[in-house]
């Protein structure tokens, strides 16, 4: 293939994961920006005519419902959104002759492994989040052959809703909480996604095709929220975001219940990923820093002068 420019439509534009695709968007890249308001992939019609329209030569999807709680009581909401306008994405592109990059989760996962999941583990959802979104990998493909499928897991940036942001808005307004401490899993920022998915759109770009299939792709080590949380509290006062740290406490899942039950063990393998493309797991430790840095910059700028 090696065409010198690829027509990539990324949907779900305004979420956090779509903002750092269109944030380092390569120069090869013509870019087709796709907001939900722009886009809603639950209307069927609206995904055919607006694609159409567009005549892309790749589609990456980074719309979701990805509100877990939420989701156990808008079911309907959640599969319209995770299984049926994935499966109206994969539709148009496959009829269309073209790829499409798809972006699930960990939550796939039951949650009870002790060894980092790889792509050929059973699947188990522990609520509607979680599967929903599996109900939307099955459905790409089933319909789309040349469809790949990143699971990702504790996805953090500077942009959108997050567990960071949350934390250093709850460490403004408390001295103490209590974070949970027997969940594992494997912070990963939004960028070192955007990068990966970039990375393989220019894999297919150069070869014209890709090995299709479901993949992940997580930061590195793996933790717990509560050492998760330690990290972003003692980073923020070294970048100077918190002037003073909350004293931070362990706790079980049983002491912090939520509507959707979380799988306690989310530590994905990217070994296959890094074995047929060449793709490293960034240290989240690095990244994060990377994003309080921003995220200060974006309190600087907002200060009256």
């Amino acid at each position: 293939m090696n065409q010198l420019k690829l027509r990539v439509v990324i949907t779900g534009a305004n979420g956090q994961l779509g903002y750092e695709l269109c944030r380092h968007a390569p120069a090869w890249v013509e870019l087709v920006a796709l907001s939900s308001a722009e886009l809603d992939i639950t209307d069927e019609q609206a995904v055919s005519s607006e694609l159409t329209r567009i005549d892309p030569t790749l589609i990456i999807n980074s719309a979701a419902f990805t509100a877990v709680d939420k989701a156990e009581t808008e079911v309907e909401k959640a599969y319209a959104v995770n299984r049926d306008g994935v499966a109206f994405l994969g539709h148009y592109a496959a009829g269309a002759g073209i790829p499409m990059l798809h972006v699930s989760t960990d939550y796939v996962f039951p949650g009870n492994a002790s060894e980092p999941y790889t792509e050929d583990d059973v699947t188990g959802p522990t609520g509607v989040y979680g599967a929903s979104k599996l109900a939307g990998e099955r459905a790409l493909l089933a319909v789309c052959p040349r469809s790949l499928i990143m699971r990702i897991s504790w996805v953090f940036g500077s942009h959108g809703s997050n567990f960071v942001k949350t934390m250093l808005r709850v460490a403004e307004a408390r001295s103490e909480l209590g974070v949970v401490s027997d969940q594992q899993g494997c912070p990963t920022s939004a960028a070192s996604v955007a990068i990966a998915l970039w990375a393989l759109a220019d894999a297919y770009r150069q070869q014209g095709d890709l090995q299709w299939g479901v993949y992940h792709y997580s930061g590195k080590p793996a933790c717990s929220w509560y050492d998760f949380a330690q990290e972003i509290f003692a980073q923020a006062g070294k970048v100077g975001l918190l002037s003073t740290l909350p004293a931070v406490n362990a706790i079980t899942t049983d002491q912090y219940p939520t509507p959707a039950q979380r799988p306690a063990w989310s530590v994905l393998s990217s070994e296959k990923l890094h074995a047929l493309y060449g793709v490293q797991p960034a240290d989240w430790r690095t990244e994060l820093t990377q994003v309080l840095e921003e995220l200060r910059a974006q309190c600087t700028h907002k200060k009256p002068a």
